[in-house]
């Protein structure tokens, strides 16, 4: 009788202290998400005035870090309580919400492969938007620039996207300065330069074809173009677009993620995976400690 109530509270006090340990770090990184996010909508004025939260047309980042962090605060916090505490609710409340998450991370991995082509028209869609609201929010322009300069790609699908901005659109109207133009994280990068040119994507879609032989650069995308289109005769947009090359990222982002994830299938697979189990085995733990 004893040696059952002995061995019972010592299995479960090392779970419990495991769980309490686990939740705390995921505790604290919640509080440090919100923190961030509730920081940068205090430095963009949105904390004074609620209402220019949906000013914005496109995707506000702050966003992503206000509910991840959200949801890491109230997980960890239960999981913290409930595992110091051996709180019944606050545990089968922690298991039932991870489980949920699992489901719905479950769910969008079998949406994403059945409907890819539906997948690839938002994302389409999803950057397009965001590009009408480049400079509308600092925050999602930082955004956009390190996406284009990680995937070295320029729009949604080429570099004509940027026609959707009221800056870089190409139209008669448009008396901006970055006219035809692009931002600065789709131009090609320059070794040599120590200092980034952030006005090295003016222009850059209305240059004209000048000197392309003499130049090493183009005479290599002249090579490479050629191989992919036969011994054909080179059309004008074949043309524009070796001399694009030159200066910008002619490639669009949809299809350089798409390149990326068939690259990083085993480690985006083995990523997904191991938070799927890490997940299962929490809640696991936390029924055996509930019960």
């Amino acid at each position: 009788m004893s040696g059952k109530h002995y061995k019972g509270p010592e299995v479960s006090c090392c779970i419990k202290y495991f769980i309490f340990g686990f939740n705390v770090i995921f505790w604290f990184l919640g509080i440090a998400f919100l923190g961030i996010g509730l920081w940068a909508w205090n430095e963009k004025g949105v904390l004074s005035n609620i209402s220019s939260i949906t000013d914005l047309g496109g995707f506000d980042p702050v966003w992503l870090f206000l509910v991840v962090g959200g949801v890491m605060f109230i997980l960890g916090f239960a999981g913290c309580i409930g595992a110091l505490r051996e709180n019944t609710f606050l545990l089968k409340f922690f298991s039932v919400f991870l489980g949920i998450i699992f489901f719905l991370e479950l769910t969008a991995g079998v949406l994403a492969f059945v409907f890819k082509d539906w997948i690839k028209d938002q994302l389409y869609f999803f950057i397009n938007n965001n590009i009408r609201a480049y400079r509308d929010d600092i925050d999602l322009q930082n955004l956009i620039d390190f996406t284009q300069e990680y995937w070295q790609c320029c729009g949604a699908f080429g570099a004509d996207d940027w026609n959707l901005n009221i800056y870089f659109n190409c139209t008669d109207s448009n008396a901006s300065r970055e006219r035809c133009g692009v931002p600065f994280s789709c131009c090609t990068k320059d070794p040599a330069e120590d200092v980034i040119n952030t006005q090295c994507g003016y222009d850059a879609r209305q240059k004209p074809v000048s000197g392309i032989s003499s130049c090493r650069l183009a005479q290599r995308v002249l090579e490479e173009l050629l191989n992919l289109h036969g011994d054909t005769v080179l059309s004008s947009s074949l043309v524009k677009e070796v001399d694009q090359q030159i200066v910008i990222y002619t490639k669009g982002c949809v299809p350089q993620f798409e390149k990326w994830l068939q690259d990083n299938l085993t480690i985006v697979a083995g990523i997904f995976i191991g938070i799927a189990l890490l997940q299962v085995r929490q809640g696991s733990l936390m029924d055996v400690t509930g019960k």
